[in-house]
């Protein structure tokens, strides 16, 4: 799912391909389901358990530009190509951050529901098909943001805050925040959360995030939160970026890995294959819309 190079709403679609590790070409597969009328979806979060892959809401978008944040969650086998659909997010969110615990609990932490950021983190359980509310996300309620959990350690960076303004039009701010989460280890509902340091004081936007061991890993995204072609809130086209952020959970201390020149944004997963960090898509320069797998060599250093 996600967005076509016309960056328009027609080009918002729910089509889904594969590759399989040692083959050369991208397979295309059955498209992502939808209860809504429009099947294309952006935004969607998704995180993968074992052969299954967990999608969860996204937000569509009209002609007249109307958006709608999707209630669906389903679950896809990626070996049988099908897909089941699971329990509906209690609060329907798209731009959030999705992370797996346990092997069983996915945390969805803040994103947008509809027409406003939610400061909720919804708890999905895979072997009982049910939701649960955790403790609420202490920092600014944001969309855009990107987390990673090492653990029962999550750390949440930035993001895109809604600011009121004075009998005038809201805005659309970026945040500079990051907090880390401990998860209790005997109430997997219950969240100590903390503010920590930030990296470099300047919030990113749809960064690409992961971990690897006990590292937390942030990739690339833009410093202009900007709208889903690619246009700043501000009016002012988004710069991609390749700087990486690594957080050590134990020891708490950051370091900030300088750009490569591979520029890009609007991600939100991170793959790591063979001691390298792999995007897949984004935008690019200029905010082109990338068809590329970009890999980039990675030592847990």
């Amino acid at each position: 799912m996600g967005l076509a190079k016309e960056k328009d709403y027609k080009a918002v679609h729910n089509k889904v391909w594969a590759l399989k590790i040692g083959e050369r070409a991208w397979q295309p597969k059955t498209p992502v389901p939808s209860s809504l009328t429009l099947k294309g979806r952006l935004a969607s979060v998704a995180v993968s358990i074992d052969e299954h892959v967990y999608l969860f809401g996204g937000y569509t978008v009209d002609r007249q530009h109307n958006e709608i944040s999707s209630p669906d969650v389903y679950r896809y086998n990626v070996l049988a190509d099908s897909y089941e659909k699971l329990a509906a997010m209690p609060v329907p969110v798209d731009d959030s951050v999705a992370l797996v615990y346990q092997q069983r609990y996915i945390y969805l932490v803040s994103g947008w529901h509809d027409a406003g950021n939610i400061n909720l983190v919804q708890v999905y359980d895979i072997q009982t098909d049910t939701w649960s509310q955790a403790s609420p996300f202490l920092g600014v309620p944001v969309f855009g943001h990107s987390g990673g959990i090492a653990g029962n350690r999550m750390v949440i960076c930035d993001g895109v805050a809604v600011v009121p303004q004075l009998l005038n039009r809201r805005k659309y701010n970026k945040v500079a925040q990051c907090l880390i989460g401990r998860i209790d280890q005997t109430n997997h509902l219950k969240i100590d959360w903390q503010l920590l340091s930030h990296p470099t004081n300047e919030a990113r936007y749809r960064m690409a995030a992961t971990n690897f061991d006990d590292k937390i890993i942030m990739l690339a995204g833009s410093t202009n939160p900007y709208n889903y072609n690619g246009i700043g809130y501000d009016g002012i086209p988004a710069p991609a970026t390749s700087k990486a952020w690594v957080f050590d959970v134990h020891k708490h201390y950051w370091r900030v890995r300088l750009g490569d020149g591979l520029d890009s944004m609007d991600h939100r997963g991170l793959l790591i294959y063979q001691n390298h960090l792999i995007t897949i898509g984004g935008m690019g320069i200029e905010q082109r819309v990338l068809d590329e797998v970009i890999a980039r060599p990675f030592t847990n250093k």
